[in-house]
């Protein structure tokens, strides 16, 4: 039987005390929500400091899901409950695959909701996860405040082993850089307001590093035209109404005719889109769509068509 091995977090920045909060439980409830709220407004810049290297991810990401392969995210606890959020909301925004994003998190479901004890200390069962499900070419983001979570560490090892190309996003500059992980995101957010809740400044610069990720991979995917969600599915009357406005801000053309081209594609936005901008008929857009892999610019291009 392996046994776990235990995660160390007490040099993790995220585990100190902070300096700026020691006074906090004799404060006003005002005075609390203000030194909470100061201490967030660190984040920011903290993650403005790791961009050349999320930027390095999201082309290794988009260059996986290019060539066929899938995206995983691994974490324990917030992280793992973060990158839960951030993977279940792509499919209703850009329409994506279920395959493309794949979530590993320690405890598994269950651990969504309540605590799994043990669960991001069983480096064993990272590894296992990522045999079972990694391939070759996929790319695999693991979150971790301390940097040093066995799940986490275990699964991009195996994943690296087996093929995968790795990255690691850590709130601890100063953790040593694990065995296989090809790059490492680190972000500073320094001490907690409460001493180890990395719920709180940790998890708040997790949240918007996956979103910005993951935003960036689906524009460089050609989920979007210009700050448009141009990928997304019509299921209801909501969807519906959306659509139709989003191809009249993209193509200035008028209701009715947006209706139109919407009906004649079938709901498809990108395709009626691209009939609408280039005047060809919505067989050759959705032609030209399918060779330029459903970017609309590239499809555009290809039809020799202004793209506003």
């Amino acid at each position: 039987m392996t046994v776990p091995r235990q995660s160390v977090h007490v040099d993790s920045p995220t585990e100190r005390r902070n300096p700026r909060t020691t006074e906090i439980d004799r404060m006003s409830t005002l005075d609390i929500l203000r030194t909470i709220n100061s201490e967030d407004q660190l984040v920011p810049t903290a993650v403005a400091a790791a961009l050349p290297h999320l930027s390095r991810a999201v082309d290794m990401a988009t260059e996986a899901l290019q060539s066929g392969h899938r995206v995983h995210y691994v974490g324990a606890g917030t992280s793992g409950r973060l990158a839960t959020l951030d993977a279940a909301e792509l499919t209703p925004t850009y329409n994506v695959p279920a395959e493309w994003f794949l979530v590993h998190h320690a405890g598994g479901p269950s651990a969504l909701r309540e605590a799994v004890e043990g669960a991001e200390d069983d480096e064993s069962e990272g590894a296992a996860e990522m045999r079972r499900d990694a391939r070759p070419g996929d790319f695999v983001l693991g979150l971790t405040a301390s940097g040093r979570t066995p799940y986490v560490l275990g699964a991009l090892a195996e994943a690296h082993r087996i093929g995968a190309s790795t990255a690691l996003v850590s709130n601890n500059p100063d953790a040593a850089r694990a065995p296989g992980v090809d790059l490492v995101i680190a972000v500073d957010t320094g001490p907690e307001a409460i001493s180890g809740s990395t719920r709180m400044k940790a998890g708040t610069a997790q949240k918007i590093l996956l979103t910005t990720f993951s935003t960036a991979v689906m524009v460089k995917m050609g989920r979007t035209y210009s700050n448009l969600m141009v990928s997304m599915r019509a299921t209801n009357a909501k969807l519906r109404g959306r659509s139709l406005r989003i191809l009249r801000e993209a193509t200035g053309s008028g209701q009715q005719e947006c209706s139109a081209a919407l009906l004649a594609a079938h709901g498809d936005l990108k395709v009626a889109m691209v009939h609408l901008l280039s005047g060809v008929d919505v067989m050759d857009a959705a032609r030209a769509l399918a060779e330029s892999s459903g970017h609309v610019r590239r499809a555009l291009g290809l039809l020799g068509a202004h793209a506003f």
